[in-house]
């Protein structure tokens, strides 16, 4: 088993669960006479991967031990000693982490038979069911194997043999998962550092001379660190910053030896192939197919120089393999790698083909173990798939903070996966839908992201915002309710891999983030005419919506026209900026940062503030851009002054999402829920002024907004 990552959820945890049978309950004179263990893979026990032995002990087995669990000297006669049997048992452990019931007791006395036989003893990482079902449940009446079998509704089989028990915890183990989730407890790390807070039970299980295995998460070694030859370029560039542009097109009816001189003459390695009908016209990727130089020289192969008379038609491949312009360059080398190809077609927001990117285009790249991230959330197939892949993100945030990529770009990278996770959701919600006789979707839709996600500005402390668009249909109509449902399995399973339910509310499975276009335009309409700023809480992060699953285009729409609908309304902009409300103060009055328990939240005393100004000044001034940092450039070229104060608000995002970034990774690392609270001790004395500088930068944001509201 290998090692496994901190930020891996439980609902992904790959595992042994343990168990022990033994000559008495005293760990420092106890010998093993029954190992048992069984698998978890992906979170799903796997009953066909067990391990089961007996164990001849160095002394006689007592009566009253044997009275248990049934094994007394003759079964274990001819049985292997310790020694013999420990080589297996660790392999089938391996080096991950280790499940078991009062595990401290088993381990314990694996470690005591380790040193008799001088064997090098490591403690694994551990999870304790016991300790487990205190976190998640501390009312019970008792919280033995039988006891949390009864709670749980779980079947014990074969009570007091090592396997049974093991396959026993296992189904505990699992049973226990929604329970922690619900206790805000979903990851390997948080399900650690919460068994340490049971200090009262640890320190009885230390007086009994038990492992303890309530161990801190530790800070894991950051991806980069440990490849040799990682390259931050894929993560900081887009698409169209290394594709070939415009798109090279030839009809399907034009012969090989056409397509071969127009590759010769363009220094090309394809070409994209287009129905004669649509020649000289935007290609739809749908109906695009691509020739490569590979493809001529196979079809010379086999038909000689008679296929260069031939149509290009029967050369191509289909359906051709696309990457948008805007995705990063590791999701195009991460694409390639798993389909074995060496061209992609580059699409736009409209799906139209815009360019072509080869292998050769990314030849001065050096890609990592880390770019699998991106395709392993795209292929996942089931919820427990999805967390997996979704468990990498953290160390690769940490990877390219430690390689200096900006954390803009680190924020950028995470937001397309957040993007990419929630698409695959809505895939997994589309064959739920299917599987359980609801059908196909009624009609077109897309499944948007709205506020940081949308604006490619997520950290790793997240929650869901997303909305659908659907082609037609009415509220509480057959469409609506069809939507309602997928929305609910989305949702579901987003929140179950550890993106958590909006507290706000801004998920489609809630009716006013759910509709279809003419719905969602009398919507907007509506928020438009208001008056009441309370109304208006939350509606502003609409204008950051960014569709990331189906018909896209009618959320790119959507999008625009709520901006052409807000174009010039200033007191919908003013009524937006009051709902946001003023923004905390980060500073006391002699100008030192004010803290809570050491810790500043950097989203309420800065981020927010500077987000909420950038997103209405661009609605108010018809700014078609989503990213905070475009929006500010946007406001500076109208020329309606303040270019200083906008220039250090955007230094001042910066510096507050490169704070608040490597505070999270630290917090993920060690079992911390991450949030946008820093923990001021940490800083250096520059970060502690850098800091200082943003939150002075933001002071007087209220003023500002208001001042460039009414400029034109």
């Amino acid at each position: 088993m290998a090692a496994v990552n901190n930020a891996t959820p439980l609902i992904a945890l790959d595992a042994v669960v343990i168990d022990t049978e033994t000559t008495g309950l005293d760990p420092r004179k106890a010998f093993v006479i029954e190992i048992g263990a069984v698998r978890l893979a992906g979170g799903r026990v796997d009953e066909a991967a067990t391990f089961r032995n007996l164990v001849r002990p160095r002394e006689s087995i007592p009566a009253k031990t044997t009275a248990i669990h049934g094994i007394d000297n003759l079964r274990v006669a001819d049985a292997p000693v310790f020694a013999e049997i420990w080589p297996e048992f660790s392999a089938f452990m391996g080096s991950g982490v280790v499940v078991g019931h009062t595990l401290g007791f088993d381990l314990s006395v694996l470690q005591r038979e380790c040193e008799r036989s001088d064997i090098k003893w490591v403690r694994p990482r551990a999870l304790d069911t016991q300790l487990l079902a205190r976190v998640a449940e501390p009312n019970l009446a008792g919280y033995s194997l039988e006891q949390l079998v009864n709670w749980l509704g779980v079947e014990m089989i074969e009570r007091h043999s090592a396997l049974g028990d093991a396959v026993t915890t296992a189904r505990v183990f699992q049973a226990l998962i929604p329970k922690l989730r619900e206790r805000g407890i979903r990851t390997l790390a948080e399900a650690m550092q919460s068994c340490r807070s049971l200090s009262d039970v640890l320190e009885g299980q230390h007086r009994a001379g038990w492992v303890e295995v309530a161990e801190a998460p530790g800070r894991e070694q950051p991806v980069a660190r440990s490849l040799d030859r990682f390259d931050s370029y894929p993560y900081r560039h887009r698409i169209r910053d290394v594709m070939s542009a415009p798109a090279k097109i030839i009809a399907a009816d034009q012969t090989l030896a056409a397509a071969l001189a127009r590759m010769i003459a363009e220094k090309s390695s394809s070409l994209f192939v287009c129905p004669p009908a649509l020649q000289g016209q935007p290609l739809p990727a749908a109906e695009a197919g691509i020739i490569t130089e590979r493809d001529i020289l196979r079809a010379l192969a086999i038909e000689d120089r008679d296929a260069l008379r031939l149509p290009v038609d029967q050369f191509i491949s289909r359906p051709l393999a696309v990457i948008p312009e805007e995705a990063f360059v590791y999701r195009a080398i991460g694409r390639m790698q798993r389909l074995k190809i060496r061209h992609l077609g580059v699409i736009d927001h409209s799906g139209m083909v815009a360019g072509a990117l080869s292998a050769r285009d990314l030849l001065r790249l050096r890609a990592s173990e880390a770019i699998s991230l991106g395709d392993e959330i795209d292929q996942a197939v089931t919820v427990a798939q999805l967390g997996k892949a979704w468990a990498k993100l953290p160390q690769v945030a940490a990877s390219l903070l430690t390689e200096g990529v900006p954390s803009s770009d680190i924020a950028a990278v995470i937001s397309r996966e957040l993007g990419a996770l929630t698409r695959q959701a809505a895939v997994l919600a589309e064959q739920r839908m299917r599987d359980d006789g609801r059908g196909a979707p009624p009609c077109a839709y897309s499944l948007a992201v709205l506020g940081s996600a949308g604006r490619g500005e997520s950290l790793l402390a997240m929650d869901q915002d997303n909305a659908l668009i659907f082609e037609r249909g009415e509220p509480d109509g057959p469409e609506d309710k069809w939507f309602a449902e997928l929305a609910v399995h989305i949702a579901d399973y987003l929140h179950e891999v550890g993106v958590p339910y909006c507290h706000g509310g801004v998920m489609a499975k809630n009716p006013q983030w759910r509709g279809s276009v003419d719905t969602w335009r009398a919507r907007v309409a509506h928020w438009i005419t208001r008056s009441n700023p309370a109304d208006l809480l939350a509606v502003d992060i609409f204008f950051d919506l960014r569709g990331v699953h189906g018909a896209n285009a009618l959320a790119e729409w959507l999008w625009r026209d709520g901006f052409e609908a807000a174009k010039g309304q200033a007191g919908f902009a003013k009524l937006l900026a009051e709902a946001a409300g003023e923004t905390e103060t980060g500073l006391n009055f002699f100008g030192g940062i004010r803290t809570a328990a050491g810790r500043i939240d950097l989203k309420r005393a800065g981020l927010f503030g500077i987000v909420t100004m950038a997103r209405v000044l661009a609605i108010r001034h018809h700014i078609l851009e989503r990213s905070t940092p475009r929006r500010l450039a946007g406001i500076m070229a109208l020329n309606i002054g303040g270019e200083r104060d906008l220039d250090a608000l955007a230094e001042a995002q910066m510096i507050f999402l490169n704070l608040i970034l490597d505070q999270q990774i630290d917090d993920i690392e060690h079992g911390r829920p991450p949030t946008n609270k820093v923990a001021v001790k940490r800083l250096s004395a520059t970060e502690r002024e850098l800091l200082q500088r943003a939150l002075n930068a933001v002071r007087h944001l209220g003023e500002l907004t208001r001042d460039l509201l009414f400029k034109h």
